[in-house]
């Protein structure tokens, strides 16, 4: 008979993953910490692991929720088990592991059994894939999922809820301050001024409004000056800071980052947050939000720039104010120029060594659509100074006037005042008569159709008496309102008396568009008045 030999069973080695993971609504809980956590594996291999091991390495995603798929260290590890570096992992419970119970189904049933995988929590539900593989079949370690899952969509509400509360009060929330701020040391939803990024910030402002910078050009600029750009400087300050739309070299200035710093609100002191949110708690996609459900609180926070400069930055970025790669500056008249009949912005053309500007629908569209509108741009410019100048000139010479109309400012309160004082003693004589006139019906000196009808005329009289009161309160606040417009369009203009040529800061700052007709007539829009007209000779 032959013999049979027994072969000797070879023992199994693991090569163990321990996956940590710690999220910010965990808070201080010091038994969730990463150094506890690793505690608490550790001693549990020392203690319950028999067979050979060999620890591979510690998979540690700190300040992430369970339920967010895309874990860095997760997918790091879920990549050594799909190349075989690890064969066994290892974690503190499920919770740490999951808190998705989809995640959870998908990961115990079909990927760890794929891979021949062995999975061991060390805490309650206790779990050993290899030695107790009849576990995964029964209800207690679906039944935990669910409740996971269950308490993490009670937590993101409750998240969502309290951030909800602090935007609707202006405190930032925010991971990172955006550039040109920072969070203040004593109050983390407070933003303070970031002076070495605020001054870039101003310069960006400054650029674009008065010096007639592109954008482009403005970030070519910084890049020559080796400024960092926003991200890149956020990093060098010690933050771990991420922008998954750039990569992390990426230490470079676009024009799509000097636009968005020229559109944000918060360089104004205004906190605007909510602009972006994630689908659900499983689900961590960002989208857009409508405009209209943006949480905008202003005066949070100190101003970088201000809100006239801010405004400005705004109207020019609506203009066409196109630039050639090569060029860092916009023309002076760029974003200023429109047909007066069809209303766009006009197109600038050299022939013949002269500049014309045309009407783009005419040039572009179609003849039909609108007419030529051609003239020269020195013609533009040579008109636009002479107004500018017969303004000034105007504005100086009433000078006087202004001094008399302030001359009789306090007077025309004071007689405002004193016939509201007298309007207020004929509601109190009205008011007298009425009880007067109570007290003789009460003595029976008259019936109670005459004290009705005749107390009813009283109380129409003083109806009548205090709309008086009002509209003389409404009249007095116009002129006065009417005087500070004036005063601060012509402090707006006599700040350049003596202009002796153009300049784009001039033009941002007194000229809202320049409308050119037909038949050589501009009509210049300025910013503070009425709009003023004239003919080409």
């Amino acid at each position: 008979m032959a013999r049979i030999r027994k072969q000797k069973q070879q023992k199994q080695h693991w090569n163990i993953g321990i996956y940590i993971r710690l999220s910010k609504e965990d808070g201080n809980e010091q038994s969730l910490s990463v150094i506890n956590q690793k505690k608490i594996v550790l001693e549990y291999l020392e203690n319950n692991l028999k067979e050979q091991y060999t620890l591979m390495d510690y998979y540690i995603d700190d300040g992430l929720t369970g339920t967010d798929y895309y874990r860095p260290e997760f997918q790091r590890m879920i990549q050594d088990i799909e190349k075989g570096s690890i064969n066994c992992v290892i974690c503190k419970n499920l919770s740490r592991m999951f808190r998705n119970y989809s995640d959870q189904g998908y990961f115990l049933e079909k990927v760890f059994p794929i891979h021949n995988i062995r999975f061991i929590t060390v805490s309650e539900p206790k779990i050993d894939s290899f030695l107790y593989p009849e576990a995964l079949n029964g209800l207690e370690i679906p039944i935990n999922g669910l409740m996971n899952d269950r308490f993490a969509a009670k937590t993101s509400r409750d998240i969502r809820d309290t951030f909800d509360t602090k935007r609707r009060k202006g405190e930032f929330i925010g991971a990172f301050a955006p550039y040109g701020y920072q969070k203040s040391i004593e109050n983390k939803n407070k933003l303070i001024i970031d002076e070495q990024a605020a001054a870039v910030v101003k310069n960006i402002y400054k650029w674009f409004v008065y010096d007639g910078m592109s954008k482009q050009g403005i970030a070519k600029y910084l890049n020559e000056q080796g400024v960092l750009n926003p991200s890149a400087y956020k990093r060098n300050k010690g933050l771990h800071y991420y922008n998954p739309q750039k990569e992390m070299s990426d230490v470079y200035w676009s024009a799509s980052t000097v636009s968005a710093i020229l559109k944000n609100e918060m360089y104004i002191g205004t906190m605007v947050q909510g602009k972006q949110r994630v689908i659900s708690y499983k689900v961590h996609n960002v989208i857009s939000v409508p405009e209209k459900d943006w949480y905008v609180v202003p005066h949070t926070h100190k101003a970088i720039i201000e809100k006239e400069l801010f405004q400005k930055a705004q109207y020019l970025q609506l203009r066409d104010t196109r630039v050639s790669p090569q060029n860092k500056k916009v023309h002076m008249l760029a974003g200023f120029v429109y047909c007066a009949d069809c209303q766009k912005a006009m197109t600038r053309q050299k022939t013949k060594g002269n500049v014309y500007y045309y009407c783009r629908t005419y040039r572009e569209k179609s003849k039909k659509l609108c007419t030529k509108h051609s003239i020269k741009e020195q013609t533009i410019l040579k008109v636009v100074l002479t107004v500018l100048q017969k303004q000034i000139s105007l504005l100086y010479n009433m000078e006087e006037i202004t001094k008399a109309i302030h001359t009789t400012t306090p007077y025309h309160i004071a007689h405002t005042q004193n016939i509201i004082e007298m309007k207020k003693k004929d509601i109190k004589k009205v008011n007298d008569a009425i009880d007067v006139l109570y007290e003789d019906w009460k003595k029976k000196y008259i019936d109670y159709e005459q004290y009705h009808r005749l107390k009813l005329k009283y109380e129409i009289q003083i109806k009548q008496i205090e709309q008086s009161i009002q509209n003389i309160l409404k009249n007095s606040n116009t002129v006065q309102r009417e005087l500070e417009e004036n005063q601060h369009y012509k402090k707006a203009f006599l700040k350049y008396q003596n202009i002796t040529s153009l300049n784009r800061s001039i033009l941002v700052e007194l000229v809202k568009k320049i409308l050119i007709y037909e038949n050589n007539k501009i009509e210049i829009v300025f910013c503070f008045t009425n709009p003023y007209i004239q003919k080409i000779e």
